[in-house]
């Protein structure tokens, strides 16, 4: 006990005299130095953007807008281009998520499409593109009508190849997002 105390006072008068200070001032900066700062230890390495996959939805069109469920079904038409080869590619899935406003009411759209292999375009034509038709009835997924409100939705593009266990996903198109006000 008599060493602890006999330390700690020879420690304060070592500190309180004006060595001490300056010993304890360089130790902080000492240590704020070795430390990383917050601002780096936080910042993300900033990459390239990614290109745009060659699979693209050029255009989303909803129809009517806005909709009302006792007018019968909502469409959502996607035009989509196809890329230059396919690499053993056979399906294109298009797909639409549709939230509610209270994210209370969701539904989930998708359909497949085969293709026909088509010829690699040399002399820089326009890839082949193809129109998908998805319809809504104004249910959610638990086939309950969906109520008034500004519902968002996503529509999405991929291409799939058959394999031993199912089809694969090869190539994902960036979704396209919009607004429909449903009546």
């Amino acid at each position: 006990m008599t060493i602890c105390r006999s330390l700690i006072t020879h420690c304060s008068e070592f500190f309180e005299s004006w060595s001490g200070r300056v010993t304890w001032m360089l130790l902080c900066v000492a240590l704020l130095l070795w430390t990383p700062s917050a601002a780096s230890a936080k910042s993300k390495r900033h990459h390239a953007p990614r290109p745009e996959p060659e699979l693209k939805i050029l255009d989303v069109k909803v129809s009517p807008n806005p909709y009302a469920i006792s007018s019968g079904s909502l469409q959502f038409s996607a035009l989509v281009q196809l890329p230059k080869e396919l690499n053993s590619a056979s399906l294109l899935e298009v797909s639409s998520f549709i939230t509610s406003p209270s994210k209370n009411s969701l539904r989930f759209l998708t359909t497949r499409t085969p293709l026909e292999p088509h010829a690699a375009s040399t002399d820089g034509a326009t890839p082949p593109r193809i129109s998908v038709v998805l319809t809504w009835d104004g249910l959610d997924l638990k086939k309950i009508a969906s109520g008034a409100g500004l519902y968002h939705f996503e529509v999405r593009a991929k291409l799939l190849a058959n394999s031993e266990n199912g089809p694969r996903t090869q190539m994902v198109a960036w979704p396209k997002r919009g607004t429909v006000e449903v009546k």
